[in-house]
């Protein structure tokens, strides 16, 4: 099994950055939360695995994209910017920390935010959502705070990423599921179309515990957080397809499966795990869904079945319409499961092989 995770993450990797160019879902060479997803997965697979050149390609990346980032600073396209903190401390580039602390600042200061706090969700595309809270900012811009939090030891920072972090949980979820609206009109007070779409689920379930483990000493980790990223969790693998996917729209089976969600879902179950925020059971669900998701990679290490970009719709059924095509996040949810899975698995066989020798 070790070897044909390797295998097919070595394939999504390279698909990845084969040459997309103009392609909106593959296209690395812009600055958005597109390829921001696509970066971060990047740099995870080479850390985690050992993968030099890849965490090379990163380095190449930032230094030829880093001067779009200036050119509209929004919420969304904040991504990228989550992978400064550890190019820094392999580089000790200044550079590197001084424009992290520049992102962080704007953040913090000038971003847009809703009556309650939050962030609101802005994007690079000539559309407004006022007032709106979304799952994908979590992922999107919290993540870098958080990273950047341990990187420096501001306190601050690491205060700011738990507030926003709780403000979106406490915002999103839904206290009769567990699960995840897609996002909040503060303005309105609703959650407009209160659909529970699993990609937003899949933004907020994997991100938490990393943002957990690195503000962890810098900023009190209440217990409201653990009990609702667990009552999270456990709604999620109850509406969990019996392949080990997840539809589209969580509650709704007769809305197609997606595979970046399930991905993602899968990869927040493992990192949970890892990190204590929920027990062993959850291993067995995203065991099924790491066994279905290996199937839908093809041979040049295209993932199928992945939503193109998804607003907030109208409807449960505006979901299911959304078209199906290859994109930089699918790729990197799925690249950042199988990387959490080869992990795991390495993980097992040495501690089976310290049993056997007597060591450890």
């Amino acid at each position: 099994m070790t070897g044909q995770i390797a295998e097919a993450m070595s394939k999504i990797y390279s698909y990845m950055t084969d040459d997309h160019q103009g392609n909106w879902g593959m296209d690395m060479n812009q600055w958005d939360w597109v390829p921001g997803v696509g970066i971060i997965s990047i740099l995870d697979y080479g850390e985690k695995s050992g993968q030099e050149e890849t965490i090379q390609y990163v380095e190449k990346w930032v230094e030829q994209n880093k001067h779009k980032g200036d050119a509209l600073k929004v919420i969304n396209a904040m991504a990228p910017f989550a992978v400064f903190p550890s190019l820094y401390r392999r580089s000790g580039e200044a550079w590197l920390l001084a424009k992290s602390q520049e992102i962080a600042q704007w953040m913090m200061n000038e971003a847009p935010r809703t009556r309650e706090r939050a962030f609101e969700h802005t994007v690079t595309e000539d559309v407004e959502f006022r007032e709106q809270v979304w799952a994908d900012t979590v992922f999107m811009a919290v993540l870098f705070l958080a990273r950047l939090a341990r990187t420096t030891g501001d306190k601050q920072l690491a205060t700011e990423a738990l507030e926003q972090t709780m403000l979106h949980l406490q915002l999103l979820q839904d206290s009769n599921s567990g699960l995840l609206f897609h996002g909040w009109n503060c303005e309105a007070g609703n959650h407009l179309s209160a659909v529970r779409w699993a990609r937003a689920n899949a933004w907020i379930v994997m991100s938490i515990p990393e943002i957990v483990s690195e503000i962890s000493g810098l900023a009190a980790i209440p217990t409201e957080l653990n009990k609702r990223y667990s009552t999270l969790a456990a709604a999620l693998r109850s509406c969990q397809a019996a392949d080990g996917l997840w539809h589209t729209v969580l509650d709704r089976t007769d809305t197609y499966k997606e595979t970046s969600a399930s991905a993602g879902i899968a990869c927040g179950f493992l990192r949970g795990v890892n990190t204590g925020m929920l027990d062993a059971s959850f291993l067995e669900p995203a065991e099924r869904t790491l066994s279905e998701v290996l199937s839908l990679i093809n041979s040049n290490g295209e993932v199928a079945g992945v939503s193109g970009g998804t607003p907030i719709m109208p409807s449960v059924d505006a979901y299911n319409q959304i078209p199906i095509y290859p994109t930089l996040y699918g790729q990197g949810l799925t690249l950042q499961l199988l990387t959490e899975f080869k992990l795991l698995l390495t993980s097992e066989q040495a501690n089976e092989d310290n049993l056997i020798t007597g060591e450890g």
